[in-house]
């Protein structure tokens, strides 16, 4: 029932400064072809019982435009995309590490990989490359991306593609091991933010910035959907408590936990008056007022403590590590609205000028 448009969604890419308007525009009116695909493909987004699909508030989005399959929703979709491309015979070659992006008259050729098993160059004939790699997230020691997910974003700059926005990252809250956002339900069931020091003290350091508990924890509530940092948010939003974080963590050098066994404050129960409207609302419509952080994430959202037991973490009995975290690049190659976000290159040239031999030739050069 909200009132949004295409328009509308360009305008909120746009107005961070770092958009081109077109791009903008173009990704805000193909959004809802590329949801309704993925629904068409099997993904299961959650609906009402009138089918409406279910949107939520989230990275600072002034409109519920988010909607969520749980917290494994990036595994379903490439999931269900591996799954149509098998369906469509795509052939697929797995194991290869590209090293160099092939050029014919200053066009793409072809692509120059190192078959991992063999060891051999293998070179792939084709007229377009669409980099699917991520930004350079080896460059951090706290980040939420796999720790074999380095990126290769030189691969094309070498290549004489032209990059944008390369300093534009998004940082946020997250778990140390495994490596995983603690947005969303993580802070709206409103856990306790403790640091430890080298001797073993704890320090409930949000205490010592609040004065008032209700203020806090509507805080700690919006930044479940206000996850990402951002600087005018600090004082008007909840992004100081990614500032507070980071002062634990690098200028005190402590270690900083999420309790989910207790209470903020060591409150027996939460003083939910003194919430703001939003918060107090979403809580009571979520069936969420139990007494512990645990017992509400476990009547919001179940699967969020089962992501941790997966691998070994059990939210009910031990606290969860966490940092101020890279988690993706906003910027990469520079594109447009043909190649959004993508570098691609067309390739206008005879056959016998681009074969094989053609290929290796170059990547002898």
């Amino acid at each position: 029932d909200s009132p949004d448009s295409v328009y509308n969604m360009a305008e909120n890419l746009f107005a961070g400064g770092s958009v081109d308007g077109d791009n903008a525009l173009c990704e805000a009116a193909l959004s809802v072809r590329s949801f309704m695909n993925l629904c068409e493909l099997g993904v299961a987004f959650p609906v009402n019982r009138y089918g409406e699909y279910v949107g939520y508030k989230t990275d600072h989005d002034p409109y519920a435009r988010a909607t969520s399959a749980g917290p494994l929703t990036s595994k379903f979709m490439t999931e269900a995309l591996q799954k149509n491309a098998e369906n469509l015979g795509v052939e697929v070659y797995s194991g290869y590490l590209a090293i160099e992006i092939l050029k014919y008259e200053n066009a793409v050729c072809g692509l120059l990989c190192i078959e991992k098993k063999s060891g051999e160059f293998v070179a792939f004939r084709c007229g377009d490359i669409v980099m699917c790699t991520g930004g350079p997230a080896g460059i951090y020691a706290d980040s939420v991306f796999p720790e074999c997910h380095t990126g290769t974003t030189s691969l094309a700059l070498l290549a004489g593609a032209k990059a944008q926005n390369l300093t534009e990252w998004q940082y946020g809250l997250a778990s140390i091991n495994p490596r995983w956002n603690v947005s969303g339900t993580y802070m709206q069931v409103l856990p306790r933010f403790v640091s430890v020091d080298k001797d073993g003290n704890e320090y409930e350091f949000l205490n010592e910035y609040f004065d008032d508990i209700g203020t806090c924890l509507s805080k700690i509530f919006r930044k479940g959907y206000e996850w990402p940092f951002d600087c005018k948010k600090v004082l008007s939003g909840s992004s100081i408590i990614d500032l507070l974080v980071f002062r634990e963590c690098v200028l005190k050098c402590r270690r900083v936990y999420l309790d989910f066994r207790k209470n903020p404050y060591g409150l027996d129960e939460l003083p939910y008056d003194k919430l703001d409207n939003e918060a107090r609302e979403y809580l009571e419509k979520s069936n969420a007022l139990q007494f512990t952080p645990f017992e509400r994430l476990m009547a919001m959202n179940p699967k969020a403590v089962e992501l941790y037991r997966d691998h070994g973490i059990d939210l009910e009995t031990e606290p969860l590590e966490i940092a101020v975290c890279a988690q993706h690049n906003n910027g990469g190659l520079a594109g447009n609205i043909f190649s959004l976000f993508i570098a691609t290159f067309a390739i206008s040239c005879k056959d016998e000028e681009c074969n094989d031999e053609a290929i290796v030739r170059n990547a002898s050069k």
